[in-house]
């Protein structure tokens, strides 16, 4: 238990009628799932509420890492609209979500034909594979 329960706990006896507040914080990571295919990897990862523009995708030294800091308003009014509303605003939460996450890529995959598309809160990505390296047989010569 908490201080801050301990608080909302006194208050719950001395005014039973206020209203109920829970205050509480998650963290998570975007979901992704990855798809292989002869050609192919395929990564799709959910990104509710952003855009491409919110998200940052590099490739270094076969290590893809995907990032983002987002900052979301509550819904916008003017002040007109305030006057003229039915209620008050008790809480407008505001939020902002940052994440990064990275994945070694496998040795078969070709970085420079990475592409990458974001809809509908989704982004997916295509990293396309390259053919496996036939063996090479090695002279010997005599020293």
């Amino acid at each position: 238990m908490n201080e801050l329960s301990l608080f909302n706990n006194f208050f719950d006896d001395v005014l039973p009628a206020m209203p109920d507040f829970t205050f509480t914080r998650t963290t998570s990571l975007p979901k992704v799932d990855v798809k292989e295919t002869k050609d192919s990897y395929d990564m799709y990862m959910d990104l509710p509420g952003m855009d491409e523009h919110d998200v940052n995708v590099e490739l270094d030294h076969n290590v893809l890492k995907i990032s983002s800091v987002h900052t979301e308003n509550a819904e916008k009014k003017n002040d007109k609209d305030d006057k003229n509303s039915e209620g008050k605003y008790l809480i407008r939460e505001r939020r902002m979500m940052s994440f990064s996450r990275s994945f070694t890529l496998p040795d078969d995959v070709d970085g420079s034909k990475i592409s990458a598309t974001f809809k509908n809160g989704i982004l997916a990505l295509t990293m396309p594979r390259t053919s496996a390296p036939a063996p090479k047989k090695i002279a010997i010569t005599a020293a």
